[in-house]
């Protein structure tokens, strides 16, 4: 049964309340079981396994990714199973969504683990105890859902932002209990050769493992280019492309992610990564302006530009709307008149409940701030009304591209700490951890949200769902972080765990804690013109009702991403395209698989590959060292 949408002039035309109104009549499903136990403890299962995908593509490139159409399929096919064997019955659609919220938070808790707390260890060299770090990332998630809601309205119910990955969990679950039980186990079987294929590549590109195998003749090169660079080596003004990061990754883990994002977002990455690494970085590294070639360096420069261009495109399209940011709050503060009362108002969360449970939540995290941190308790206190404005950016970026800028923005707290609080790197790293993460945490709530708004669901029912999948992740991705840290905080940021992104964070706070003057003018004058070139383009998208070519927000993400992980999503993001246009016939084994099961496939290479290279990590850090 195709979901029922409102179409882009309705968005454009129709009021809130007439879509709270529309959506109220004709997709909500309040009677349909939803969140219960079946469907609790398979997503906390699922999840908790899951995020150990996110903890591999995190030491590996910085990122998090979804894996809620991962757990979707996989929960889709068990109980279809155990449905056959007259064990019990098929999960409801519902159900599914409540099981996909759970297993979705569940793999997003592994963020602070692989940025802020790593950062912090590889800065005091002290490693922090299991259980600090297991409370820390809990109370950071639950604040993260208290945020959320209160921007529900304005991103989902009127804006109706995409969330791609979220949508891609809607569909995929929408088509496997409509259909055939025969179509829900292709795409099992879908997710199981994309998960095979990714798995054989990672294993196939680690040496040591496969020289354990004794099976050197299959090893792969980690870069496709690498055979290129044997030969010679091809530069830019004396900077070999290979220090400016433009290869092309064997694995295959984030060209699936780019097939999960539109074409208008892979260009714009692809745009501000040629623009970052083949024009401004060459000339900045030979002028002297950026002190060599590599990631870490040229990221030093250009992440000021970025977040610069992403935060005034993301606050400038909230800022628009002041009507919408009236509406979400005006329950907090007295009862509406019959005229305005939310037509919603019992199946979304009360508004109290946030006025509530903010401060509460704020102050306990500002408390365990100052215990396991030594943040002083005004300096914490600060960071909270930070995390509202944070929350904004990080909603819009993720509701455009599944991708949370979560590290970029938490430079913008560490530039304003290291006026606050100069001289302090701990605490410029921890601040920022609090935004970050707690802005990321709520970016990811609304991403498991929008397939429950797609299909009818209780919004109750997810936040629930939500904060259950906090506690299955933690329990999960932390202690097996630690086995991978294997109490040596050598191995943090070495080439078995690169982490960039908490190198990233180590290196902002130790030259921010030298003062601002110590930014290059060249940086400083990055920054206006990047958010400058943000406030153009979203006022571009807006007049053009989302129909100008480039995107703020990828064009920002790209001068803090790889030129690799740009190249590798763009290819992801074309391929598919080219699929769609290239498989016409619907009947076909192509379209199939290529057009109609895109998100599939790419959930099961991420999947596969994320896991086996996280296998791959354990074993190379204690069998293999």
């Amino acid at each position: 049964m195709a979901i029922l949408e409102l179409t882009p002039k309705q968005i454009h035309d129709m009021t809130l309340k007439e879509k709270d109104r529309w959506w109220l009549k004709n997709v909500y499903k309040g009677d349909m079981p939803q969140l219960n136990l079946r469907s609790g403890i398979t997503g906390m299962l699922l999840g908790g396994i899951l995020s150990l995908t996110n903890l591999y593509v995190g030491i590996r490139t910085g990122w998090t990714l979804g894996v809620g159409i991962t757990s979707v399929i996989l929960s889709f096919a068990i109980f279809k199973v155990i449905s056959k064997l007259k064990l019990g019955a098929e999960m409801t659609v519902l159900e599914n969504n409540a099981m996909q919220s759970i297993a979705t938070s569940a793999g997003y808790m592994t963020a602070p683990l692989i940025s802020s707390l790593a950062a912090y260890m590889a800065i005091t060299g002290r490693i922090i105890p299991w259980q600090h770090t297991m409370i820390w990332i809990i109370l950071l998630g639950v604040m993260g859902v208290l945020f959320a809601f209160p921007l529900k309205k304005r991103f989902i119910n009127d804006e109706q932002l995409p969330f791609p990955e979220g949508y891609a969990a809607g569909i995929v679950m929408d088509n496997l209990h409509t259909g055939e039980g025969a179509e829900g186990m292709f795409k099992a079987k879908l997710l199981g050769y994309g998960a095979a294929f990714s798995a054989a590549i990672e294993t196939m590109v680690n040496e040591k493992v496969m020289t354990a195998m004794k099976l050197r003749w299959a090893i792969l090169p980690e870069h496709w280019d690498d055979v290129v660079y044997k030969w010679f080596t091809p530069g830019i003004m004396g900077t070999p492309l290979k220090g400016l990061t433009v290869q092309f990754d064997t694995s295959i883990v984030m060209v699936a992610a780019g097939g999960l994002m539109g074409t208008k977002t892979a260009a714009s990455l692809m745009i501000g990564a040629i623009v970052n690494y083949l024009i401004l970085a060459p000339y900045l590294i030979h002028r002297g302006i950026i002190v060599g070639p590599g990631f870490k360096n040229i990221t030093m420069w250009a992440l000021w530009g970025g977040v610069a261009l992403m935060t005034t495109s993301s606050i400038y399209s909230f800022l628009s709307k002041p009507k919408i940011i009236i509406e979400s709050f005006r329950g907090m503060f007295g009862r509406k008149k019959a005229a305005d009362e939310d037509v919603l108002k019992d199946i979304e969360l009360p508004m109290w409940l946030f006025a509530v449970g903010i401060p509460v939540v704020g102050l306990l995290t500002v408390g365990m701030g100052h215990i396991f941190f030594g943040i002083h308790w005004w300096l914490g206190m600060i960071a909270i009304p930070l995390v509202f404005v944070f929350t904004l950016i990080a909603v819009n970026a993720t509701g455009l591209t599944s991708i949370t800028p979560t590290g970029a923005l938490g430079k913008l707290t560490q530039l304003t700490y290291s006026v606050l609080a100069p001289g302090n790197i701990q605490t410029n790293v921890m601040t920022a951890g609090i935004t970050g993460e707690v802005a990321s945490s709520a970016a990811n709530l609304l991403m498991d949200i929008k397939p429950g708004y797609m299909l009818g669901g209780k919004p109750r029912h997810q936040a629930l769902g939500h904060t259950l999948g906090i506690l299955a992740g933690a329990l999960i991705s932390v202690p097996v972080f630690y086995a991978i840290m294997n109490n040596d905080l050598s191995v943090l940021m070495s080439d078995k765990l690169p982490m960039p992104s908490a190198q990233i964070w180590k290196a902002v706070a130790e030259v921010l804690t030298k003062g601002l003057n110590f930014l290059h003018p060249s940086a400083q004058l990055a920054i206006g013109v990047g958010a400058a070139i943000g406030l153009i383009i979203e006022i571009l998208n807006q007049r053009s009702k989302g129909n100008f070519p480039v995107s703020g927000v990828g064009l920002g993400l790209a001068f803090v991403l790889k030129f690799s992980d740009s190249l590798s999503m763009a290819v992801g993001a074309l391929i598919f395209w080219l699929s769609a246009k290239y498989f016409t016939d619907q009947k076909s084994v192509g379209y199939r698989a290529f057009v109609d099961n895109q998100e599939t496939v790419c959930a099961g290479a991420i999947a596969g590959g994320s896991i086996i290279g996280l296998v791959l990590i354990l074993l190379e850090t204690t069998v293999l060292k």
